[in-house]
Order: structure tokens, then sequence, then C-alpha cells
């Protein structure tokens, strides 16, 4: 490979990228077709039960797709799902030469497409720009090889990692530029989930604004005791799923009628099964979840270990110890059993400070 193949892998990956809020449960995914040093045709994936990228990129080549070289984010699939197998287009066009990002993590294909495209005769090349894939789509490989999606928790807090007063205000801690911000964050996720605590002292709509989008997500409430009340507003305006630890029919059948799915999922101590909640998300075909809740829920998931990575967006402000912090955690001893941190990013966003880190779990 060489430094056309890069030049062609990145345009292909800023194709995958238009499907960012849109492709769910299905990967995003883009492809360029190029003969004789030009481009001849490209697509990206826009959604579930749509044409793959692939298919896109082929129809707009047409006849010039034979002898070219197809450039893919994602192994092309080898099995009829909603659609016809990727695989079998490149080889009826006639493409010569297929460079892959990555293979994919999906058990239905993790290198049957390759080995397809191989038998047929074209020469397959895989690897290339695999990092940026893998970013693009770690919702989708956390749900294929691990059963849970993706678990992003999004915290606004002052310098001093404070979120709250002591009584409960929060309204605003940071700027109106990280609020916004907010926004595409919610867009590329697949559930917003919160904890019932947060949704009786806030009143959230947890929905998307601000931003173009031909969905909402999901919207997730924790509620052990179903405390929920019918007129919370994010109830209203699109799907929600409410997860409790309590099979009282009257409460079930009261929020049914407002629309909402209310799942029965008891733990230990009466609780909501945070694990459970995860997988059973993942069975749904949930990439990718932002968590937006307080500290108890923060802390819940912390020390359980299923938050992957952190948008934590700080004010320049401090709010003192009498203010509530970003999580409660279980009072440590020794320092290492610290929650240990990788950062990913960070950059001003308005006043604000916007840090992006993943969860060290290899410790």
């Amino acid at each position: 490979m060489n430094a056309a193949d890069s030049q062609w892998m990145a345009r292909a990956l800023r194709l995958a990228e238009r499907g960012l809020c849109s492709t769910s449960p299905n990967p995003r995914v883009g492809c360029v077709l190029v003969k004789e040093g030009k481009s001849i045709g490209e697509g990206w994936h826009v959604r579930a039960g749509e044409p793959h990228a692939e298919v896109h990129a082929l129809r707009a080549a047409g006849a010039a797709a034979r002898g070219a070289t197809a450039y893919v984010t994602l192994e092309p699939c080898s099995h009829h799902g909603r659609t016809p197998p990727c695989a079998d287009a490149l080889i009826a066009a006639g493409i010569r030469r297929v460079v892959v990002a990555m293979q994919d993590p999906n058990p239905l294909v993790a290198g049957q497409g390759l080995d397809k495209l191989r038998a047929a005769g074209i020469a397959v090349e895989c690897g290339l720009m695999e990092a940026a894939a893998r970013e693009l789509n770690i919702g989708f490989i956390s749900r294929m090889t691990r059963g849970m999606p993706w678990v992003r928790s999004k915290i606004a807090a002052s310098l001093d990692g404070r979120t709250a007063l002591a009584n409960g205000v929060s309204k605003w801690i940071t700027g109106e530029a990280a609020r916004r911000d907010v926004q595409h964050w919610r867009a590329r996720s697949c559930a917003v989930l919160t904890g019932s605590g947060t949704v009786r002292a806030d009143d959230p709509r947890l929905d998307v604004r601000e931003v173009e989008v031909g969905r909402q997500p999901l919207r997730v409430v924790l509620d052990s005791s179903l405390h929920i009340a019918p007129e919370a507003r994010v109830l209203r305006g699109g799907p929600t799923l409410v997860y409790t630890a309590i099979p009282d029919a009257a409460r079930h059948q009261a929020l049914q009628a407002v629309g909402a799915e209310v799942a029965l999922l008891t733990g230990e101590r009466g609780r909501v099964d945070l694990a459970a909640v995860l997988q059973d998300l993942a069975r749904r075909g949930i990439n990718e979840v932002l968590v937006e809740a307080g500290r108890t829920l923060n802390g819940a998931l912390l020390e359980a270990g299923l938050v992957d990575e952190l948008v934590l967006y700080l004010a320049p402000k401090l709010l003192g110890d009498a203010a509530r912090g970003l999580a409660e955690l279980g009072a440590l001893t020794q320092l290492q059993q610290g929650t240990d941190l990788k950062w990913q990013d960070v950059r001003q966003v308005g006043d604000d400070l916007r840090i992006i880190a993943t969860i060290n779990k290899g410790k």
C-alpha cells in the first residue's frame, strides 16, 4: 500500500462519517472506487435497510467499475441480511483490487467477505487506517465483541469537580457552547440513559435539538422503584424505555399508557441490574449509550466497570467542598484503587474545557 491508498481511504472514512447519526444499528461505512488515479464512484451507508456503501459507489461508477480498486472502511459483507452481500456485488462488477480498513467484527462476516473476494481472484489488502475505522465504529465493535454497547458518560462540572450545589441547583454550570456541543453527542448515540433522580430533579427531555438528524435516540430511564411520573417530559416526543426492579402492574400500565416501554430487570438490593440493562440494550441493537445522569448513577456505573469513556465539560469556576461531586464512589484506602483514565482529547469549547478520556480497564 502507498500514499495514494491512504489518500483514498481517508476519503472513504470521511464519507463514512456522514452516517454518524443515522446508520444504527449498522456500522458506519464509506466506499470509494478508483481507476487510473481518479475517483469514479463513491458512497456511504445511510441507514439500516438501505443499500450499503459499496452498492452506492458501484451504482455511481456503472460499467466503469470493471478493473477498478475499491477502498472500503469495513470488510464487505458476505451474508444476506436486509440487503444482498456486498462482496458478491464487487465480484460481479469486476473490481480488480479491494483495500479494506478493518475486518468486520460481526460473527456473520468476520473474514468471510475477504475470503470470498480472494477466492474470486481479487487482490485484497486489509488494515489500512484501521485505528480510525475502529474509532468510527467503536460502539458497533463493542456490541459485536462484548455483547455490550459503548458507554460514554457526559458530565458537566466546575473546575473542582462539582456538578451541583448542595441544594441541588446545577443550571447552568457550563456555558451555552458546551450545551450545544452535547447535542452532537446525543445525535450520534443510539440511546441516552439517565436515572430517576435526574428526571425528578431536572425533568429533562434528553432529545436531540439544534442538530439535523433523521431519528431521535432511545431515551432510557433507570427507575428501580418506578417513581417516574407519567407527565415527565422524557416520556414525550419519542421512544422511551424504563427499566425497573419492581413488578408493579398498575405503575407499569400507567407508563405504558403514555407510550413508554417498561422492562423488569431486578438486581441486588432491589435495584435495577446495571449490567443486565446494557446487555439488553445490546440485544436491541444499541451501539452507543450516552449517560446523562447524576453522581449516584455515574458512581454506580463506574464502580461496576461499565463506563468506557468520559466526556467531561469543566467550567472555569470553583464551587467548593459542600457542592456535589462527579460520582459517588466508595472510600479508597490506596491510590492504586482509583479509576485510571487515558486522555484522548482536550479542547476549549466556549469558555469551558472539554476533556475526553477512556477508562483504563487493563490495570
